[in-house]
């Protein structure tokens, strides 16, 4: 029988990636950001922190707060037709602008 190789961040290393102009210290005002039911808001990672970190296949998809559940958001999205509900840091998350 073969072993299975790594665990949910297996073949992240590109993906989770930071530009170089965005390595440094986190942004606290990002860590404690508060958002409202209804927002649209980016999954994007912020690899520095593990806690509350999405599976690597919802990098980068559009969601929708949901609602909150401890120091993380219920985010909704839209995967190939169907909804699904993840729980994410808001660190995690970037705020969608209206205009786009």
């Amino acid at each position: 029988m073969t072993t299975r190789h790594g665990g949910s961040r297996y073949r992240t290393r590109k993906t989770f990636r930071k530009n170089v102009k965005e390595r440094g210290k986190i942004s606290m005002t990002r860590y404690f950001q508060k958002l409202v039911e209804g927002e649209r808001v980016i999954l994007k990672a912020e690899p520095a922190v593990q806690k509350g970190l999405y599976h690597a296949r919802f990098h980068g998809y559009p969601g929708k707060i949901a609602g909150k559940q401890g120091s993380c958001y219920v985010v909704s999205i839209n995967d190939k037709g169907k909804q699904k509900e993840l729980l994410v840091h808001p660190i995690h998350l970037k705020k969608l602008e209206c205009g786009k």
